[in-house]
């Protein structure tokens, strides 16, 4: 097997067993990004899912055609050979996959961007502990912020490197996202981005610094009238300190200045 593209097939069938029964699948349209040799998709097949594989890999793509053509006759399985970070996804109900390590992010907020009714995800180790750190710990992180302001994040099951061929250098960690309505509602979601990554980009400064740092992005007369709305005890903190709807708070109170 091959490593490139960030490619570390897993190959435990314990570990498939209990991804593929985190969540009921039977009846349900399935995406699962980056199928691999397919043992997961087979496992998902078998229990009644509809599975609409994404691989970005071509010669992965022609074996999984070959593997899986009386399924993709029948229309069990839907095969789409593209970059799960940008390509066009069929409709979907549920997320089942063992995630590229370097596409993680941007295929997280791409899923929860999309919608979905339940994810079973796989990431790196590290990774995943940090989109599971509660916001205010000194670990949290904009990853942490933005996952957890839409989604309830639970780990299920942690692998070590010889769960996967080939092995990588780190353990991975499966867990599960369900959707959720944000702490505060949030008027303009691409102001409440812009501003988390403004936050996080300076994240060993206080809020104060971190917020005066972003006049570039919306404007000297909103940063300055935000700072002046927020207590000294807020603008003394950093960004990791903040609770989660104080982003929220944050966020609107910009989006009204506009």
């Amino acid at each position: 097997m091959r490593a490139r593209l960030d490619q570390h097939f897993l190959a435990d069938p314990s570990a498939v067993e209990r991804i593929a029964v985190a969540v009921p699948v039977s009846g349900r349209r399935v995406l699962e990004i980056g199928p691999g040799g397919g043992i997961l998709t087979r496992a998902l097949l078998e229990r009644g899912a509809t599975v609409i594989a994404v691989e970005i890999d071509g010669s992965l793509v022609s074996e999984l055609e070959a593997l899986f053509k009386a399924e993709i006759e029948v229309g069990h399985l839907i095969l789409v050979h593209g970059d799960a970070t940008r390509c066009e996804l069929p409709e979907f109900d549920i997320v089942v996959a063992n995630l590229p390590y370097s596409a993680s992010s941007p295929i997280t907020f791409r899923l929860l961007e999309i919608g979905f009714e339940v994810a079973v995800l796989m990431y790196q180790w590290e990774f995943a502990r940090r989109m599971i750190t509660p916001a205010g710990m000194p670990d949290t992180s904009r990853l942490s912020v933005m996952v957890q302001t839409y989604a309830k994040v639970k780990p299920l099951l942690e692998l070590p490197p010889e769960a996967f061929t080939p092995p990588p250098e780190v353990w991975s960690m499966v867990v599960r996202l369900t959707p959720a309505d944000p702490p505060v509602p949030i008027r303009d979601h691409t102001v409440y981005a812009d501003l988390v990554r403004s936050l996080f980009s300076h994240r060993r400064k206080t809020v104060r610094n971190c917020l005066k740092s972003a006049h570039g992005i919306f404007g000297s007369e909103r940063i300055t009238d935000l700072i002046k709305s927020l207590d000294d005890q807020t603008l003394s903190l950093r960004p990791e300190n903040l609770p989660l709807q104080r982003f929220a708070e944050m966020a609107n109170a910009l989006a009204d200045g506009e």
